[in-house]
């Protein structure tokens, strides 16, 4: 058996979703699922509070990345003591995670001895089966990789099954941060198509691009549904305070007509993993309620 350690929730949970769960040894401040995950030591640490207002997080982000400092504190004197077999990280965001240069740097020693250092890049749906495979490679998993991918197709399989060639596709808004405003970019736009819907706002494989108001209502979606970047479904139901009281948010149409969803993105759509088939099922339940039961409902997602 390895010996893990994950920095990455998304990682982590690829980890578990292989059967490996019990060789995690250490797991990252925002690991958080499958529950029992959370008894591991965290290994790092946010230099931003996640308290703050949405506007101010942004702000404080910008400010650390411009110094050229970190957004993480890691502590590498207990990674070594964990004594790692094989570490996962990510070279995707510096804003989401630790970088894999910054870990590959300060563990070089731990590396050139032996230890796997593995990045898990996820840009579109596609990669999360090249990293399910990659994972399952260096853990020696891969038949239930290939399983864990084929279970996948077959859900996906199952909504377009359930949602029909007759579905009325909807246009639809994912709005990923709210003071600024942001799209969601990456694999969300694939969620959204996989959903049958019409996404407005940033492109597939693509990072998550800044947007304007002028352009929100421009648009005018049937649907918005926020999912802000590492907030739970409560939070992100507080924070959506800074739209609602925008002067501009009542002429919406989807607002006018009730359209419009916060999600749990933390849980879901910000983590590039297993559970990113969860959020094509909560987007069809959202699109589509006439075709789905809202199994998610309460959960993962609600009206706002």
């Amino acid at each position: 058996m390895k010996r893990i350690v994950s920095l990455l929730p998304a990682a982590t949970e690829i980890v578990c979703a292989l059967g490996c769960g019990d060789q995690l040894v250490g797991r990252s401040h925002q690991c958080d699922y499958p529950p029992e995950i959370r008894s591991l030591s965290a290994c790092t640490a946010s230099r931003v509070s996640a308290e703050k207002a949405s506007g101010e997080i942004n702000r404080d982000v910008m400010t650390q990345l411009q110094s050229g400092e970190s957004l993480y504190h890691v502590d590498y004197e207990l990674i070594r003591e964990l004594r790692p077999d094989v570490i996962i990280t990510q070279a995707q965001c510096e804003v989401c995670a630790i970088s894999y240069r910054e870990v590959a740097c300060e563990l070089a020693p731990l590396v050139a001895a032996g230890t796997d250092l593995v990045s898990i890049e996820v840009y579109r749906l596609a990669d999360l089966w090249k990293q399910m495979r990659n994972v399952g490679t260096v853990l020696r998993r891969s038949e239930a990789a290939e399983a864990w991918i084929d279970a996948a197709h077959g859900r996906i399989s199952r909504i377009l099954e359930l949602l029909g060639p007759e579905t009325v596709e909807r246009r639809v808004a994912c709005v990923e941060w709210f003071d600024p405003l942001m799209a969601a970019g990456n694999w969300v736009p694939e969620l959204v198509d996989r959903a049958r819907g019409i996404n407005l706002f940033g492109t597939a494989g693509k990072h998550s691009p800044w947007m304007e108001w002028k352009e929100l209502q421009a648009a005018d979606p049937e649907v918005i549904v926020l999912m802000p970047c590492g907030f739970d479904l409560e939070r992100s139901a507080a924070e959506a305070d800074v739209l609602v009281q925008h002067p501009d948010w009542p002429k919406l149409r989807a607002v006018q007509t009730g359209e419009v969803y916060v999600t749990d993105g933390s849980q879901y759509f910000n983590r590039p993993g297993p559970r990113l088939i969860d959020s094509i099922e909560i987007l069809a339940e959202i699109l589509h309620p006439t075709r789905f039961a809202g199994d998610h409902q309460g959960e993962g997602w609600r009206r706002l």
